[in-house]
């Protein structure tokens, strides 16, 4: 298995062990060998060997193959999924056609690759299995092709599946069929997924929030629906570029303190180990304010963002706003352009508002 620059050993897509599981089950129908260790091409042109968990003969004239999902050094719920694919020969003239087995998602919403009524297989994964029963049959044949997830209903449960409108199960994913470990391009991508779904409803407001918390607390605050809560959690620069380009009416930002401290001071990827919060910086927001040299010094030296908003507080200096709107101008930088309302929102870990800016339009 490659490896990536930091040493991190990288891993296969669903789709990656759909498209080898196929391709082993549609052999051993035709041919009645199930090829062990079994080749297929990813995207890129790499040529990449699977070994089969099981394989058989059903007694309706099918046959099935299985591939254990190896995610390399990626914390990835699917990791060790077995991935089951079903072959049975389809209707003169059908092609190849895909249905959800046990622990594979239906789609529901509008919006996502695929449309409503479909199995939640993406387009990529459909192409490397049509590619790879074709090279292995010479042509497209006419194949009915079931893919299963054992425990795939309750890994579900774990992924932003049932928010965009995904039931039943995990969706068949990968558009390069590797997984680069800590590359939250799933996660992104499940953002993407979710303004894409907001916007095919036609809903006029959408909020990406940093945390449970947060999110909690702008759905109450606006009455949002469910399809419109995007759950950003540290990547406000995926969320925001993607709605730069896929503008809606109305878009609400919400999180920590010490998140939106973060976007306050330029950064657009919140999490921890991208940088920390400046403290000096915050203090100078404070000074900026009026507040006593004393309360400044103090804020420089906190251990935290929350504790310098608690010393804020007990001196009666309003940082909030303050970095309610500096927050604002960073992500309104972002969304520069589109006819776009914007507000920003703070709140404390209980979930109690501490600053608002907006909504606004961007300039």
């Amino acid at each position: 298995m490659e490896r990536t620059h930091d040493s991190l050993r990288r891993g296969w897509t669903t789709g990656s062990c759909a498209t080898a599981a196929a391709r082993a089950a549609w052999r051993g129908l035709c041919g009645g060998e199930f090829p062990d260790p079994v080749t297929i091409t990813l995207p890129g042109g790499q040529d990449v060997a699977f070994a089969l968990a099981g394989h058989g003969h059903a007694g309706d004239g099918g046959a099935w193959a299985e591939v254990v999902k190896d995610a390399g050094d990626d914390p990835d719920v699917t990791h060790g999924a077995h991935v089951r694919v079903d072959v049975r020969r389809g209707a003169r003239g059908s092609g190849v056609v895909f249905h959800a087995g046990s622990g594979v998602g239906t789609v529901t919403l509008p919006g996502l690759p695929v449309p409503p009524g479909q199995p939640a297989i993406n387009p990529v994964p459909r192409h490397m299995i049509r590619t790879a029963l074709r090279d292995a049959d010479g042509h497209e044949p006419d194949v009915d092709v079931t893919i299963s997830i054992a425990g795939g209903q309750d890994m579900a449960r774990h992924t932003l599946n049932a928010r965009l409108g995904i039931v039943g199960g995990l969706s068949i994913l990968g558009t390069t069929g590797i997984v680069v470990p800590f590359s939250c391009a799933a996660w992104i991508d499940s953002i993407h997924r979710g303004v894409d779904v907001a916007r095919a409803l036609g809903l006029p407001h959408v909020a990406g929030c940093t945390g449970d918390v947060s999110e909690r607390a702008t759905q109450a605050l606006y009455g949002l629906p469910p399809e419109a809560m995007l759950e950003m959690g540290d990547f406000a620069g995926g969320l925001l570029k993607y709605l730069r380009r896929h503008p809606v009416g109305r878009v609400s930002i919400g999180g920590g303190v010490a998140k939106m401290t973060k976007l306050a001071q330029g950064f657009l990827d919140l999490h921890s180990r991208r940088g920390q919060a400046d403290m000096a910086r915050l203090a100078e927001r404070a000074h900026g304010i009026g507040a006593p040299d004393g309360l400044v010094a103090a804020i420089a030296q906190a251990h935290s963002v929350a504790s310098a908003f608690a010393l804020a507080a007990d001196a009666g200096c309003p940082l909030g706003p303050v970095v309610a709107r500096d927050a604002w101008r960073k992500a309104a930088d972002v969304l520069a352009g589109t006819p776009c309302m914007l507000d920003v929102l703070l709140f404390d870990r209980a979930g109690t508002l501490v600053a608002r800016h907006g909504p606004h339009p961007v300039p």
